[in-house]
């Protein structure tokens, strides 16, 4: 079935032009290193499914990275300054080859807004071009990719409650 889809396809493009069958966005890692931490995070889902702390899946995506051969850095501490002085410190979940913030959590209800505004001030605070939020608390693994905005010098907007519109 495969090659006749092949042989239709290729019949298209000659008769009809080029067709762009390119994925629709593709992240500063050329996507390679997120399909590979998605794989990651689901052999982990896989392997231990829902029910337990997030910790315990952080530790165990972090191992499986490590089995890959993928550098990561669990815990990893993020400080923000102004005018010269500490003003916050977090720590990601896990921080993939100094690329890609990566946020587990394990809650047995959907991802909200607030986990995506988590993300996205986390790749504002390491200028990371993208970012990965898994949810393993559910009976399948739920993820996002998260990308900064426009310009990581602009300031972050809110997301969330402040959307409604008031009447």
């Amino acid at each position: 079935m495969f090659c006749v889809w092949a042989i239709i396809l290729d019949n298209l493009c000659t008769q009809q032009g080029v067709i762009n069958l390119s994925p629709l966005v593709v992240d500063a890692t050329g996507n390679e290193l997120i399909y590979r931490v998605i794989e990651a995070a689901m052999a982990v889902h896989n392997q231990i499914g829902p029910g337990y702390k997030e910790e315990v899946y952080e530790k165990a995506l972090e191992v499986e990275l490590n089995r890959l051969g993928i550098a990561v850095c669990r815990q990893f501490p993020v400080t923000v300054e102004y005018q010269g002085e500490l003003v916050s410190l977090f720590y990601l979940d896990l921080f993939v080859e100094a690329r890609v913030v990566v946020e587990v959590k394990a809650f047995s209800h959907q991802l909200t807004n607030d986990e995506l505004a988590q993300v996205i001030h986390y790749l504002k605070a390491t200028g990371a071009p993208v970012g990965l939020l898994f949810n393993f608390g559910r009976r399948k693994l739920e993820y996002k990719r998260v990308f900064p905005g426009i310009s990581a010098q602009a300031p972050i907007g809110r997301i969330g409650r402040d959307n409604v519109l008031k009447k």
